[in-house]
């Protein structure tokens, strides 16, 4: 949780208040982007591009909403830009598997398929609903959080989830069945 008196010395001058608030934020900010946009490399550039636009416009930010969702919001709007720049070369990472020297690695190996499964038909939602996914269930934002940082009225985020768990629902058991 940023503290609001951190904030208050960023925004008057503190070069320091304003370094160590980029450091409590940087690895939400490489989150979101990451589960976002998919892969590392952009995940990076969004953040770096999402901490530089924080730093020159920590004067912009009023205390009508939390510091958490402002922020959001930069990193949110930073990476629908990226994406829809880059919507006709979508690429899925392709991730190595390092199998352990114990008992669990049919269980590992298992977890791995599932998680990447599940980021997979993350991707695969369209812009809006992939959204709000991550910012409910990636980033743990409540239903109002996601409204406020997204503009979005309360009943269009809720509406969206529902379809985005339908869609991931349909898609999950479509690569269960190995239709995917």
């Amino acid at each position: 949780m940023v503290e609001p008196e951190l904030i208050r010395s960023a925004q008057a001058g503190d070069r320091e208040a304003l370094v160590t608030l980029l450091r409590q934020v940087e690895s939400h900010v490489y989150r979101t982007a990451y589960y976002m946009l998919g892969n590392e490399q952009d995940a990076l550039d969004a953040s770096q591009e999402a901490l530089i636009r924080i730093y020159n416009k920590i004067n912009s930010y009023e205390e009508k909403a939390q510091f958490k969702t402002w922020v959001q919001r930069i990193v949110t709007n930073i990476c629908i830009d990226k994406f829809r720049r880059a919507k006709s070369t979508v690429s899925i990472d392709q991730h190595n598997m390092v199998f352990a020297t114990d008992n669990h690695v049919e269980k590992e190996l298992l977890s791995s398929i599932a998680a990447k499964d599940i980021r997979q038909a993350i991707e695969q939602l369209p812009e809006h609903h992939r959204t709000v996914v991550v910012l409910r269930y990636l980033q743990d934002f409540s239903y109002n959080e996601i409204s406020e940082s997204l503009g979005l009225p309360l009943n269009t985020v809720k509406s969206y989830l529902f379809r985005a768990r339908q869609q991931l629902q349909s898609m999950l058991q479509e690569y269960q069945k190995g239709g995917v």
